[in-house]
Formats: structure tokens, C-alpha cells, sequence
């Protein structure tokens, strides 16, 4: 087995240990946390449904007794005066029914007598509404309801009804009996005096089995829809989640296709969203590694061919070496000199990979007006032109100095190997808007539209150059990786048979996360 399917091996078998069927896919997790945030939130709703209901029934009869509760303190205290045969114009209120009930009460009773007068008619009267029952206790026992048929659990000899028979003072609250049919009684007890003296008490009470059995029917009901429409909605998720998930089954689909040998695969984007910003993304990480491969696919090529070029001469010239002291030393002297040519390639490439690390500069504080002159000091000794200084910029910015000096130079350098001895060179340096700019302009042969920037990259050269350059074609690749290190940028201006412009332009100020020496 090679090393290369030693390699996918380990690939495929992490594959089939992701691959671990439908219960593990996203769309059968999404659909069970679907159904699990469903299911809470009924189990949170159907019994917060069923209280609420509940004390909405407990509020509307602790209303409803106490207005019974209040007309009845109102009739048998004399605070409501009343009038024989009373006509109503509108629908009767619950107190015009209890006035309606007894007309002959024109005075509110004063003596015993009149008290049991008064609570007979009172109760005789009376038609409470379902489930509520009007009860007179006189003197601890029982003595007459309205109705008069009612549940065990109020029977006269019940323990609610001796509860109630010893009150002394007006109460209210529920009574909740286990095991009954009705559920609980709520309540409004009130003593009746005359003179002073407690006679009895009335009371007013209504069983809630009543509503509460319609509150659980309804719950019920609730519960039963509540499953189908679960039910439906699991269904309807499960399609929809398919339908969202497509364009993540298509990009797995996708990225399978994809090799080392072909990178050409795209998923196809449709609509708008998360899944179609992904992949958009994807598609722009694509386009970035494919051009990277190839880059590096055309580097390796351009690279083995500018170093297989003189070990091809050194080995020649080495194997059609004789004893002759003076072909020795020709020999050796071009052995060394295509040594020193495979030396400065490979110290390029070395530089060029240093342009990724975060110490590749070492910042300081240059004098520009210093720096042009000790640049063109030393580009005069390059080659016979006529050198000129020009526009000599003041201030001082923050660069690399080094690397500045290797730029510019690497630009001059390139000028010189592009003109003749009657061509000019010009260098000049202009600072403005927070920014300087370093020049470099021949009068050389120009540079051609559709090379200006193929020429920038890696082994690029000029297809209208009349000669070979000494170097591999890194040169204007060092010199925009310098300039790009320091937040800056090469520029270039140049017709055939018109010479070239070459400028650095760079920040005074270095971007915030270049490091100072």
C-alpha cells in the first residue's frame, strides 16, 4: 500500500465513525429538541391553564357571595329603604332581585320575631344560582336553606355546618373536602344580631365541583387538540427541517468531490440566509485555496526550474572538467558564480517566507532626508547612468530600515537592468497626508500594459524585456511584500518605449500590530 493511501485510510474510517445513522443526523436532533421544547411547554401550560381558570371561578363567586352577602347585610340592617311593588325599567340587577323577592319587607326586623319573619320570607324567596346555597343557622343549629335540597357534605348534622353554627364573627375562606363530589365549598359566614346579640349565623356558600368539573373537561379537550396538533407539527417539522438542511446535504455532497487534484467545486448558491452566506463562503475559501495551489503548484515548477538550470551547468562543466590549471580555474569560476546566483535565489525565497512572520520588521524612527541621500549614494555605484536626485522629501516616519533600503533598491536595481548608459534614473522621495512616497523613474524601455501587474509576482518578468535579469524574478515580489508589511502599497506607471515608474507608498505610522524592535 503506498503512503498516499495510508494517508486516506484514517479519512475513511473517520467517516464511517461520523456516519452513525439517522437517529445521530442534525435533522432528527433538530426535530427531537422541537419536540421536547413542545412537550414542556404544554406541560407548563395545560396546569397553568387549569389554575387560572380556577381562580377566575373562585373570583367571580367570592363576587357573587359577597354582594348576596352585602344586600343581605343591607336588608336586615336597614340601610337600603324599600318600596312596595317595585317596577323595572331595565334588566333587573342582583340586588333589584333580592328587593323584588320580598316586597312586603318595608322595615328591616327589630325583634326576634320579626327576625324569623323577616329570614322565612328572605329564604323563601330566594332562587340562588346553581351550586349556591343560602343557609340560616339560629341559635348553633339549623335552621332554614335556599334551596332546600342540598349535598351530604351540608347536611345539618355535617361538621361544616357545626363549623359555622359557632361562629362569632363574620368569616370567609374555602373548605376543600377530600374524596367528595364537590370538590370544596367556598364561603361567606356572617353572625345576625339583634340587640347586641348573635342569633345566628347566615351563610352564604357555593360548591365549585360544578365549574371545576367544566374546567377539567375543557383542560381535557385542550389536552386531546393539544396532541394532535404536536402530533401534526412534529410531521410538518420533519419536512421542513429537510427542506432547510438540502443546501447542507448538497455542501457534503460538494466537499466529497472534492481532491487534491480538483478544486473546481462549487455549491450552488440559492436564496438568501445563513445557508447561503456559508455557502458563499465556502465558495470564496475555495477560490482562495485553489488559488493557492495553484500558486504554489507554479512556484514549485518555477522554482525547481530556476535552481535545475545551474546545477545543470555546474554539473557539466564539473563532468567535462580536465587537469588543464587554467580550464581548473575557469571552471571553478563559474562553478561560483552560478553558486552565488542559486544563493541569492534561495536567501529571496527565504526572505519572502519571512514576510508571513510577526518580527519580520524592526521598526524605528527614519529620517527621510537622510535615508534618500545614503540611498543615492549607494545606487550610483550600480551601473554608468545618469543618476538624478530629485524632490527630497523632510520628516521622519516609521519603518524598517533595512527593509526600506532593500526595497528601494531592489527597484533601482531593476531599472538599471531595463536601461542603457544613455538612459536617466531618477529617485525622489514626497511626503503628504500622512504619507511618504518613495520613486523610482527610468527612461528605459517601458513596461508593457498587460505585464504591469503579472510582473509583481513570484518569477515574473517583463515579455518585452531585451534581456535576461540576473536574478529568478523575485525582485518586485520582495519589494510590494516590504512594502506590504508596513501598511503600504507599489505602484506602477509605465508605456513601452516611454521608461517606467516604480513608487513605494507607505504610512508615517506603521499599522497598530507591527512590532518595535
Amino acid at each position: 500500500m503506498s503512503r498516499k493511501q495510508n494517508k486516506r485510510q484514517p479519512l475513511a474510517k473517520s467517516h464511517q465513525k461520523r456516519n452513525k445513522g439517522i437517529f445521530w443526523a442534525t435533522r432528527t436532533r433538530i426535530l427531537s429538541w422541537y419536540a421536547i421544547i413542545l412537550c414542556f411547554i404544554f406541560v407548563v401550560f395545560v396546569p397553568a391553564f387549569r389554575q387560572v381558570l380556577y381562580a377566575r371561578i373562585n373570583s367571580r363567586v367570592n363576587q357573587q357571595i359577597t354582594e348576596k352577602m352585602q344586600i343581605f347585610d343591607q336588608l336586615i340592617t336597614g340601610k337600603t329603604q324599600f318600596y312596595e311593588n317595585i317596577e323595572f325599567d331595565e334588566e333587573p340587577t342582583e340586588s333589584n332581585r333580592l328587593r323584588e323577592a320580598d316586597n312586603r319587607l318595608i322595615q328591616p326586623p327589630k325583634t326576634k320575631e320579626e327576625l324569623r319573619a323577616f329570614l322565612d320570607a328572605f329564604l323563601g324567596n330566594q332562587l340562588p344560582e346553581d351550586d349556591t346555597f343560602l343557609i340560616m343557622l339560629w341559635k348553633g343549629k339549623f335552621y332554614k336553606s335556599s334551596p332546600r335540597a342540598r349535598p351530604k357534605e351540608l347536611s345539618r348534622d355535617s361538621q361544616i355546618i357545626r363549623y359555622w353554627a359557632g361562629l362569632k364573627q363574620p368569616e370567609t375562606g374555602e373548605k376543600v373536602i377530600p374524596g367528595s363530589k364537590v370538590d370544596s365549598i367556598v364561603y361567606l359566614a356572617q353572625p345576625v344580631k339583634i340587640q347586641g346579640e348573635v342569633m345566628g349565623v347566615f351563610v352564604i356558600a357555593h360548591a365549585t365541583s360544578g365549574e371545576r368539573g367544566e374546567v377539567l373537561e375543557a383542560v381535557t379537550v385542550i389536552i386531546q387538540v393539544s396532541v394532535g396538533v404536536l402530533f401534526l407539527a412534529l410531521i410538518l417539522t420533519w419536512f421542513a427541517s429537510g427542506k432547510i438542511l438540502a443546501p447542507l446535504r448538497l455542501f457534503t455532497q460538494t466537499v466529497r468531490k472534492i481532491s487534491e487534484t480538483d478544486l473546481n467545486q462549487r455549491i450552488v448558491i440559492d436564496g438568501q440566509g445563513e445557508l447561503a452566506e456559508l455557502a458563499a463562503t465556502f465558495n470564496e475559501m475555495m477560490d482562495r485555496l485553489q488559488g493557492a495551489f495553484v500558486s504554489q503548484q507554479n512556484f514549485i515548477d518555477d522554482a525547481g526550474h530556476e535552481l535545475r538550470t545551474p546545477i545543470t551547468i555546474i554539473r557539466g562543466h564539473l563532468e567535462l572538467m580536465g587537469d588543464d590549471p587554467q580550464e581548473v580555474q575557469e571552471t571553478l569560476a563559474l562553478v561560483m558564480d552560478e553558486l552565488e546566483r542559486m544563493n541569492r535565489f534561495v536567501n529571496d525565497l527565504i526572505l519572502l517566507a519571512k514576510t508571513e512572520q510577526p518580527d519580520f520588521l524592526q521598526l524605528e524612527t527614519v529620517d527621510v532626508w537622510i535615508f534618500i541621500e545614503e540611498l543615492f549614494a549607494k545606487v550610483k555605484a550600480l551601473g554608468d547612468r545618469h543618476w538624478q536626485l530629485k524632490a527630497i522629501a523632510r520628516g521622519k516616519i516609521v519603518a524598517d530600515r533595512q527593509r526600506l533600503t532593500q526595497a528601494v533598491m531592489n527597484l533601482v536595481q531593476n531599472a538599471t537592468q531595463h536601461t542603457k548608459n544613455t538612459d536617466t534614473i531618477t529617485l525622489g522621495s514626497v511626503m503628504r497626508q500622512g504619507q511618504v512616497s518613495f520613486w523610482v523613474h527610468d527612461t528605459g524601455e517601458g513596461i508593457a500594459k498587460a505585464d504591469q501587474q503579472r510582473i509583481f509576482q513570484r518569477f515574473a518578468r517583463a515579455t518585452n524585456s531585451r534581456r535576461r535579469s540576473e536574478g529568478a524574478g523575485l525582485g518586485l515580489s520582495i519589494v510590494q511584500a516590504i512594502a506590504e508589511a508596513h501598511g503600504g502599497k507599489v505602484t506602477l506607471e509605465s508605456q513601452p518605449k516611454a521608461g517606467a515608474i516604480f513608487t513605494i507608498i507607505l504610512p508615517v505610522e506603521p499599522p497598530q500590530e507591527q512590532k518595535w524592535n
